[in-house]
């Protein structure tokens, strides 16, 4: 049994999965019990993962139907034995042994239940992902950076008035990257399954904090891409309204 386990879902984007998946094995110096979940994905995806041979012991799920972001990680949530499991998007990329790292750094921090490391860009320009609660305003501003007048939320929301190169409460972890007590994480059920995608990490981040502290940790890095998708397709922004909305009705309306 590995203490260390870690999920990764895609839906399409095969090359971009695997080169994520070789980062994980090749930088993780304990083992990994390391999941591939495929959302039914149109261009065989799926079919070509469950084809391609690691260097170490990976399982390849191949979903019957694009469940979405969250349902797609909970595919795995009964088969965890893991003391530690993380979540990762197939566009992360690990350059050291972040994993170990944290689950080490965790370790030593019992009241710390779920924890987020700093994330940069691949030309290494910092993200801002660490965020506080969810409100309407910043969530705007965020999706539409040509309101200016709304920059300040924006800055509020993620947090840039606060020391972020120290250990730092957060109370919205993103789902890019983070890691959970499995106890944890499964005693609240993975992601809320209401959700197809997007606003899911506010909510998963909610219901973690009712167990304990959530983290972000930022001596520890990794590579994300950021493809923003609802930035950049209305349907994607649409879908991502809805989540907020469903957000909204579950934990209260926040204007600002």
């Amino acid at each position: 049994m590995a203490r260390i386990s870690a999920s990764i879902v895609s839906y399409g984007g095969y090359d971009e999965v695997v080169r994520a998946a070789q980062s994980v094995l090749a930088h993780t110096s304990e083992p990994v019990d390391l999941y591939l979940i495929d959302n039914a994905s149109p261009d065989g995806t799926g079919e070509q993962l469950a084809r391609t041979s690691f260097d170490k012991p990976v399982e390849v799920l191949c979903l019957p139907e694009n469940l979405g972001f969250g349902k797609g990680h909970n595919a795995v949530l009964g088969q965890l034995s893991s003391e530690y499991h993380f979540v990762l998007n197939p566009d992360i990329l690990l350059e050291e042994d972040t994993l170990v790292q944290m689950c080490a750094w965790m370790d030593e921090h019992p009241d710390v239940v779920m924890a987020t490391p700093q994330l940069y860009f691949p030309d290494g320009t910092i993200q801002h992902l660490p965020r506080r609660v969810p409100n309407v305003l910043s969530l705007v501003a965020r999706q539409v950076p040509k309101l200016g007048f709304l920059r300040g939320f924006d800055r509020t929301y993620t947090m840039q008035d606060r020391d972020l190169t120290q250990v730092q409460d957060i109370q919205f972890c993103t789902g890019s990257f983070f890691v959970m007590r499995t106890q944890v994480y499964k005693a609240i059920g993975g992601f809320d399954p209401d959700y197809f995608m997007y606003v899911e990490d506010a909510d998963i981040t909610r219901r973690a904090m009712q167990k304990g502290r959530v983290c972000l940790a930022p001596q520890f890095r990794a590579i994300h891409a950021w493809h923003r998708d609802p930035a950049k397709r209305p349907d994607a922004f649409m879908r991502q309204l809805k989540s907020m909305m469903l957000y909204f009705r579950k934990w209260g309306f926040r204007l600002w």
